[in-house]
C-alpha cells in the first residue's frame, strides 16, 4: 500500500526510519475519497467552466467574420453586429469563468482542509517512538513544506489546469468544425508535446520526491544542531555539525538545480511543438484558401484557434511541474494518513468495571529498535484508587512504562488493560514537558473539557492551588497565555497541566516526572498540587524526587527494564535492596520526611 523511502534513498540519515510515502495509485484513490463528499460542487464548477470556455470559443469565428467583411469590401456598419457580439462574449465569459473558478477553488480548499485534518489526526495517533525513529525533520517537512506545496497547487494550479484542459478539448473540437484538415494540421504538434510531457514526468517524479526527502533531512539536521547547540559547543563539535548541515544543504541544492534544468529542457521542447503546429495550420490555410475550400476569415479563425492554444497547452504542461511537486507532497501526506490501524496508537484493552484492578500490565516488553529493548516482560497491577510510584535510575525504563500505561506508545510484547471508566479518556498523562497553548487561560484549560463553565475552571485551579495567581493575572482567566502572551513560569505551567487533569477527571492518571521542572524552590508547592490532582484516582507516578515515593501507597523499583522490588517505603527501606541504596544516596544528610 505504501513505500518507505528510507529503504531506497541515500538522502536521509541511515538511522532514520522515515514515515511512509503512498504509492501513486493509493494517492489517487485517497484523492477521490477526499473529493467524494463534494461531488455536487465539483460537477457544478466543471459545468460552469465548460460553458464559459464554450462561449469564449465564439471569439475566433467572430474575428474571422470581421476579416471576411473587410476582405469583401463591405460597408463599415456591417462590422457593428460582430463587434457587439464580441463585447457580449467577453462579459459572459468573464462572469461564468469567475463563477466556475470560485467553485473549483472552494472545492480545493475544502479537500485540502479535510486532508489536513486527517493528517493531524493520524500524526497525533502515531506512537511516540515511531515519530522519534522518523525524526522531527521528516514530520516537520511534511506538515510545512508538503502542505504548502499542495495548498499552492489547490489555490492556483488546480483551477488553471481545469480551465486549460477544457479550453484545449473544446478548441480542438471547434477547429474540426471549421475544417477537419485544420485539426489534423494542429495535431502534428501533439507527438512532440506528448513526448515532452512523458520525458518530463518520468524524471520529475523521482526528482521532486527526492527533493522532499532531502529537505526533510536538512530540517532534521538543523533541528538537531540548533536544539543541541549547548552540547555541540560543549564537546567542540561545531565543525562536524556544520559539515553535516552543509552536506545535506548541498544535496538539497543539487536536487533543486536538477529540477531547474529539467524545467528549462521542458520549455525548450514546448516551443518546438508550437512552431510545428502553427506552421502546419498556416500552410493548410494557405492551400485551402487558394483552392476556395474556405474563406480567408475561416483560415484566420483556425490560426487564431491554434494560437489561442499556446496558453492553455503550455499552462497544462507547465502545470505538470506544480502537479508533480504537489503530487510528491500529497503522497507524503497520504502516506501518513494511510498508515494502517495496526501501526498507530490503539486504545487500551478494556476490562470489566467490576474488576478490582484499574490497570493491568501483563508481561509487557518494549523496544525502540533492534537491540534497544528497554522493558523485559514487566507485569504490574494497579488497584482502583492506588497510587504507585515508579523508581529507578536513569534509563531503567520508567518513562517508557508510563507511556505504555497511558497508551501513548504500544508495547512490542504483552498487553496493557484498563478498567472501563465513566469518563473519556480513561487515562491522562502529564509529563514534565508541558506546553502552554496560545490563547486565553480559560481556553487553555477547556482543552481538557470544552463544556466546562468558568466556575468549573476556578474549581480546578483551586484544587491544584493555582487560583490565586490565575485571578491575579492582568485579565484573570481571560488573560492570553502562550506564544506572544503572558508567560507562565515552569511551575505555573505545570499547575495549569494539572488543572487540565482535574477537568478531564480520568479514573487513571499517569505523572511522568511532572514536578521536575519546578526547581527546588517550587518543588513542595507543585508536589502539593500533584497530590491534590491525584486525589481519588488511580495513579502511576514516575518519581523525580523520592519524597513522592514516600507518599505513595506502593513503590515499584525498575532496574534495566525489569521490576526488581515492590512494596511500601518502609518495607523497601529496610530491605537493604536497590531502593534502600537509592534512598540513602538521595537523602544523604536529609532527615526522612515525617509520615
Amino acid at each position: 500500500m505504501t513505500t518507505t523511502p528510507s529503504a531506497t534513498s541515500g538522502i536521509a540519515d541511515d538511522s532514520a526510519e522515515l514515515l511512509p510515502i503512498a504509492t501513486g495509485a493509493r494517492t489517487r484513490a485517497a484523492l477521490r475519497t477526499l473529493i467524494r463528499p463534494d461531488r455536487g460542487r465539483a460537477i457544478l464548477g466543471l459545468g460552469v467552466l465548460v460553458g464559459a470556455t464554450a462561449v469564449g470559443l465564439l471569439v475566433q469565428p467572430l474575428l474571422g467574420r470581421i476579416v471576411d467583411i473587410v476582405a469583401d469590401g463591405r460597408p463599415a456598419d456591417a462590422l457593428t453586429l460582430p463587434v457587439v457580439l464580441l463585447l457580449v462574449v467577453a462579459v459572459v465569459q468573464g462572469v461564468t469563468t469567475t463563477l466556475g473558478l470560485t467553485q473549483v477553488a472552494r472545492l480545493g480548499e475544502t479537500v485540502l482542509a479535510r486532508l489536513r485534518e486527517q493528517f493531524i489526526e493520524r500524526a497525533l495517533q502515531l506512537p511516540a517512538d515511531r515519530l522519534e525513529r522518523a525524526g522531527a525533520g521528516d514530520l516537520t517537512a511534511r506538515v510545512t513544506g508538503d502542505v504548502a506545496r499542495v495548498a499552492e497547487a489547490v489555490r492556483s494550479a488546480l483551477p488553471e489546469m481545469a480551465r486549460s484542459v477544457l479550453a484545449i478539448v473544446l478548441t480542438l473540437g471547434a477547429m474540426a468544425l471549421l475544417d477537419v484538415r485544420f485539426l489534423l494540421a494542429a495535431l502534428l504538434a501533439v507527438p512532440v508535446q506528448a513526448l515532452t510531457a512523458r520525458w518530463y514526468v518520468t524524471r520529475a517524479v523521482t526528482v521532486y520526491a527526492d527533493q522532499r526527502v532531502a529537505n526533510g533531512a536538512q530540517q532534521q539536521q538543523l533541528l538537531e544542531t540548533i536544539g543541541g547547540a549547548v552540547t555541540v559547543r560543549g564537546h567542540r563539535l561545531e565543525e562536524q555539525h556544520t559539515e553535516k548541515s552543509a552536506a545535506r544543504s548541498r544535496r538539497a541544492v543539487e536536487l533543486t538545480m536538477r529540477s531547474v534544468h529539467l524545467v528549462l529542457g521542458f520549455y525548450a521542447r514546448l516551443h518546438i511543438a508550437e512552431y510545428i503546429g502553427l506552421a502546419a495550420v498556416l500552410v493548410t490555410g494557405f492551400f485551402l484558401v487558394r483552392d476556395g475550400s474556405v474563406s480567408i476569415g475561416t483560415a484566420t479563425a483556425a490560426a487564431l484557434y491554434f494560437h489561442s492554444l499556446f496558453g492553455p497547452v503550455n499552462a497544462a504542461l507547465v502545470l505538470l511541474d506544480d502537479a508533480q511537486s504537489a503530487a510528491a507532497g500529497l503522497a507524503r501526506l497520504v502516506g501518513v494518513t494511510d498508515i494502517e490501524e495496526s501501526a498507530v496508537r490503539l486504545p487500551h484493552q478494556r476490562t470489566g468495571s467490576t474488576s478490582e484492578a484499574a490497570v493491568t500490565v501483563d508481561a509487557v516488553s518494549h523496544a525502540y529498535g533492534p537491540g534497544r529493548t528497554v522493558l523485559h516482560e514487566v507485569s504490574l497491577t494497579l488497584r482502583a484508587g492506588e497510587h504507585v510510584a515508579l523508581v529507578g535510575t536513569s534509563g531503567a525504563g520508567k518513562s517508557t512504562l508510563a507511556r505504555l500505561v497511558a497508551g501513548v506508545q504500544q508495547p512490542t510484547g504483552g498487553t496493557v488493560s484498563v478498567a472501563e471508566g465513566k469518563t473519556a479518556p480513561s487515562v491522562v498523562l502529564v509529563t514534565q514537558e508541558v506546553h502552554v497553548f496560545t490563547g486565553t487561560l480559560a481556553d487553555d484549560l477547556r482543552l481538557a473539557r470544552p463544556d466546562a463553565t468558568d466556575a468549573d475552571l476556578r474549581t480546578a485551579l483551586a484544587t491544584v492551588h493555582a487560583l490565586e495567581w490565575a485571578e491575579a493575572l492582568p485579565e484573570g482567566l481571560a488573560t492570553v497565555v502562550g506564544e506572544g502572551g503572558h508567560r507562565l513560569d515552569p511551575a505555573r505551567a505545570q499547575q495549569l497541566a494539572l488543572a487540565r487533569l482535574v477537568l478531564a477527571d480520568p479514573p487513571v492518571a499517569v505523572l511522568d516526572e511532572a514536578t521536575a521542572e519546578a526547581g527546588s524552590a517550587g518543588a513542595r508547592t507543585l508536589e502539593r498540587s500533584a497530590e491534590a490532582a491525584l486525589a481519588g484516582r488511580t495513579a502511576l507516578v514516575v518519581a523525580h524526587r523520592l519524597t513522592q515515593a514516600v507518599a505513595a501507597d506502593r513503590i515499584v523499583v525498575l532496574e534495566a527494564g525489569r521490576v526488581v522490588e515492590s512494596g511500601t517505603h518502609d518495607e523497601l527501606r529496610t530491605a537493604d535492596g536497590p531502593y534502600a541504596a537509592l534512598w540513602h544516596a538521595w537523602s544523604g544528610s536529609r532527615a526522612a520526611p515525617h509520615l
